[in-house]
């Protein structure tokens, strides 16, 4: 029975609230609300209706289940900070407020993490829970509950899971919130009660957004039906570590001697046969790039061949067994079916990542660290985070915390922040964690080094609101879930798939299994705690050893001067030849995960001599300085170069950084690629004087990319369309934008170029997923040809207006022309009334009933558009897509800036607001502040905390 709740006086009064992410159709929701009509409309969608989920934030409530009363201090921000006398009050406290603010968000969470959606909205989302259902991640998580977790941990969740409960007891769906009452309209869907694995399951949503280099990985394999093998390695140049620092440059790893003694006795176990020859540049069975004589490696000179390069793994490889049309055709179903699931908290795989660095007391006003950190994630109505601070009134062996920064609704403790002792932030690492196997099915199971296995089967019931249930089967093999199951395209592909001569015969085809680490069940609940809890570097190193998946950048500042950074993670080891870039052959042992990196295995930096650490997903170590491969997909490191030069700069002239310097590094606007393109640009001859007027926009800018600047907006149209000329219309349809279509050669032509055999091709991907999609891959893949005013990339067809292009800058000179008349057709003719905020715009959509729900409830839970200053792969990371258009899709989702010297003068903003509560004053309160790159204050202290407090609410056992 859910916990007995009683309340007294203190409702939230009602204020109006002020005024795409990756894919807003996500949610396919079709609301029949003809019943909203007439007098049915004014009546339900009344303002005691609007109001009544408001959260009651003054007075007292009777919670059943607590030992002593917890006081919960909200802000004029309404940003709580709980204050308890036991753990087990603090989380079911903790509970209890998040589902007051978010309960209806963090219930679509947990039914997508289990894969149930259609029991909410219905048949359109059963393909997403077959999927979701084929993946597990519930059933993972309830295994980590089960057999892996600590029993101090599982306290903690059955606590925050009785607090949600309480929140729950007695509340009909539009007590709850304004979406509740929507659905009402088209299902009897009522909320259930939360579970401790619901919180878990969370854990694998956020993975599977984070989780590595799959994208690449498919786009890669799709790439050889138009490209070949020196095009692909075109464009994935190797990481520029000549220019763009990566992460560790002084620090080490645990085995760091013992290996490099092995190094120079010749008996290590990975050359540059593994660390430089899997850069994935070697592509279809050519020689690797940097890899073909590996005689520098640091695991010896016995590594004489470069191995990925030499095996081509990179793409169409040899060792996949993996080539033609048909695996081509069968990695494009798997994407449409990956592009359909829900994401978490961010786009997978097209410049996603984040900002975090720290500058130790050397180099601060204060005398000791400042902390910075921006995650960059998908935009979305509410934030995916929630400020808020967990405080012990006495921290004890029975109240273990105090605690303050970001979580996530629905998941106990502290995600990013600091304590009284220590500050952490995050950043995605990147390290690949995933792979992709094609299996030789046979019958009832798969081959497996000439033998034929069973398949692992179960079967999933998905209820289905308003419709029959479906009942699926899922198979899996030792590599993991049969993702081909999911598609009948896949199935059908799967029977005619190329092969080379060393596959198996093909018998009843085959198929794509997953071997992820987030399948496997882990500890990272634990290692959340347990951070909550450190009190310094040794104790914080030892907390991040279970934090598995994902694998995060970690960096780290203490109260005491000291600064840090750890890579965590478990990082599978694969096999000699392998590095995980393209699908391998599971019917083979050979190529099977051979076991994990040791946390003693991973890299770290504790103080260094420079006195910063700047983590923004580039390279965590120099490729040359370890011996083990952890991805070939890193960022570029065009956005961690810069923060790294605006640190140096400052300390070179002899200054110390103050918070608002770390500020204002976050909100820096320069564009990289800018400053490498616009003297080329400038340099054209233009006779068109509309187009020189344009071009007239580029003289004398600072490549900063305000909202209010022409300048930026003009480069960046010229930036699209040079991509969309060089590489976009030579990409195969499975990239390209959805609908937009060119008549190519068709991809098995191998003659020469036939104009009437040219055939209509309409790209298949989502506009905010298609590529060239302009982020710092592509910075460098220009680079690399900028100095070859020849190449074949800058050749262009002609078309009915325009002569085909045969040098760069006659390209070059094409898309300013196409720039200029796009701007006028979005803006108008006079260049001097153009600005990049007009372009590039944010707008925050609820992410379910908000995206495709009747256009009445569109306006009341959407709010926007805001004109955004930043750009892609700029520090200020308000990314577009260069492929589809303009509009920002992943941004800083938060930021803050740790003050080690007095916390109570550290600095903290949310995309949106505390509240899930469309009418709530607290709805998108912080966006404003966000867009103009404040920081609200982030009090810390008992004193501070109430001398800042607004409303108090008691909870009283």
């Amino acid at each position: 029975m859910p916990p007995n709740t009683t309340a007294s006086s203190g409702q939230e009064p009602g204020k109006s609230g002020r005024k795409k992410g990756r894919r807003g159709r996500l949610f396919v929701i079709v609301l029949v609300l003809a019943v909203v009509a007439g007098v049915a409309y004014g009546a339900f969608w009344s303002v005691s209706t609007v109001r009544a989920s408001f959260p009651q934030t003054k007075g007292s409530i009777t919670l059943d289940g607590l030992s002593g009363p917890v006081d919960v201090k909200r802000d004029d921000h309404g940003i709580p900070q709980i204050y308890a006398s036991s753990d087990a009050d603090l989380f079911m406290a903790q509970g209890y407020v998040q589902a007051q603010d978010r309960f209806y968000e963090m219930d679509v969470r947990r039914h997508m993490t289990s894969g149930r959606l259609s029991e909410m909205f219905g048949k359109d989302q059963i393909d997403n829970d077959e999927f979701l259902r084929t993946l597990g991640w519930d059933r993972v998580a309830k295994k980590e509950y089960d057999t892996k977790l600590s029993a101090a941990t599982k306290k903690n969740l059955q606590a925050y899971a009785k607090g949600v409960n309480a929140y729950l007891a007695g509340k009909d769906g539009k007590d709850i919130s304004l979406e509740y009452a929507a659905l009402g309209f088209t299902n009897d869907y009522k909320p259930q009660e939360w579970t401790p694995v619901d919180s878990i399951s969370w854990l694998k949503a956020m993975a599977w957004d984070l989780r590595g280099n799959m994208q690449d990985e498919i786009d890669r394999a799709l790439m050889t039906s138009r490209l070949g093998p020196k095009q692909i390695a075109d464009l994935y140049p190797e990481y520029p570590y000549g220019r763009n620092k990566p992460i560790v440059q002084e620090g080490a790893y645990d085995e760091l001697t013992e290996a490099f003694e092995q190094s120079a006795t010749g008996t290590g176990s990975s050359g540059t046969s593994g660390t430089t020859g899997g850069t994935g540049t070697g592509v279809g069975g050519t020689t690797g790039t940097g890899g073909t004589t590996g005689t520098t490696g640091t695991g010896g000179t016995t590594g004489t061949t470069g191995t990925t390069g030499t095996t081509g793994s990179s793409t169409a490889g040899s060792t996949a067994g993996t080539t033609g049309s048909g695996v081509q055709s069968q990695l494009a179903g798997l994407y449409h079916v990956l592009d359909d699931v829900p994401t978490a908290v961010g786009v997978n795989g097209n410049g996603i990542g984040s900002n975090s660095w720290v500058v130790s007391g050397a180099h601060t006003i204060t005398g000791k660290p400042l902390l910075a950190n921006d995650p960059h994630l998908s935009a979305s109505l509410p934030s995916v985070w929630y400020q808020m601070g967990l405080h012990c009134r006495t921290v004890s062996s029975k109240c273990r915390y105090d605690v303050a920064g970001y979580t996530f609704a629905g998941l106990p403790g502290v995600i990013i922040g600091h304590n009284k002792d220590v500050a952490w932030g995050l950043t995605n690492s990147g390290v690949d964690v995933s792979d992709l196997y094609l299996e030789k099915l046979s019958g009832d199971g798969y081959l497996y080094d000439g033998k034929t296995v069973p398949f692992t089967s179960r079967k999933e019931t998905i209820e289905v609101a308003g419709g029959r249930s479906k009942t699926i089967v899922v198979r899996e093999t030792n590599n993991g879930p049969l993702l081909s199951d999911r598609d009948d395209e896949l199935v059908k592909v799967g029977k005619k798939a190329t092969v080379d001569t060393a596959a198996p015969d093909r018998g009843d085809g085959y198929g794509l299994a997953l071997r992820w680490t987030a399948l496997d069940p882990g500890n990272t609940m634990d290692a959340i705690f347990d951070i909550d809890r450190a009190s310094d570097w040794t104790s914080f190193r030892k907390a991040s050893t279970d934090f598995e998946v994902p694998s995060q950048n970690l960096v780290y500042a203490d109260t005491k001067g000291n600064i840090g950074y750890q890579l965590p993670g478990r990082i599978p080891t694969r096999v000699k030849g392998d590095d995980g870039s393209v699908p391998a052959p599971g019917w083979d042992s050979k190529h099977k995960w051979n076991g994990y990196l040791k946390q003693s295995q991973l890299p770290y930096e504790y103080n260094p001599k420079r006195g910063y650490i700047v983590t923004a997903n580039q390279a965590a170590v120099a490729k040359d300085k370890y011996p083990y491969t952890l991805t070939t997909d890193w960022g570029y490191g065009s956005r961690s170069q810069r923060i790294t030069d605006l640190i140096k700069s400052k300390i070179d002239d002899g200054g110390k950084i103050s918070t608002d310097d770390m500020r204002q590094m976050q909100l820096d606007n320069s564009s990289e690629i800018a400053k490498l393109l616009v003297p080329k640009l400038l340099k054209i001859d233009v006779s068109n004087k509309y187009v020189r007027q344009a071009q007239k926009l580029l003289e004398g800018w600072d490549y900063t990319q305000d909202a209010d600047s022409g300048a930026a907006a003009y480069f960046n149209s010229v930036w699209r369309n040079i991509l969309q000329l060089a590489f976009g219309n030579k990409l195969p349809k499975e990239l390209r934008v959805k609908g937009e279509c060119l008549y190519v050669e068709p991809a098995d032509n191998t003659g020469p170029a036939d104009e009437e055999r040219k055939v209509r091709e309409c790209g298949q991907r989502d506009a905010s997923q298609a590529q060239p999609d302009g982020g710092d891959r592509w910075f460098e893949v220009v680079r690399n040809l900028l100095d070859d005013p020849k190449n074949a990339w800058w050749q262009s067809p002609g078309t009915r207006t325009d002569k085909a292009t045969r040098t760069r800058d006659e390209l070059f000179a094409r898309a300013m022309r196409d720039a200029r008349w796009e701007l006028t057709a979005k803006m108008g003719k006079d260049v001097d009334s153009w600005s990049w905020g007009r372009l590039h715009q944010l707008n925050l959509k609820n992410q379910t009933l908000g995206t495709e729900g009747p256009s009445f409830l569109k306006y009341m839970l959407n709010r926007g558009p805001w004109k955004l200053s930043g750009g892609e792969a700029t520090v200020n990371a308000t990314g577009w897509n260069a492929a589809g258009g303009y509009e920002a899709l992943w941004v800083p989702s938060m930021r803050m800036v740790v003050n080690l010297g007095d916390l109570d003068k550290s600095k903290w903003i949310n995309l949106t607001g505390a509240s899930g509560h469309a009418y709530s004053a607290h709805y998108t309160d912080q966006t404003d502040k966000w867009v103009k790159g404040e920081l609200l204050p982030w009090k810390f202290s008992a004193k501070a905390v109430a001398d800042s407090t607004g409303d108090t609410l008691v909870l009283k056992p």
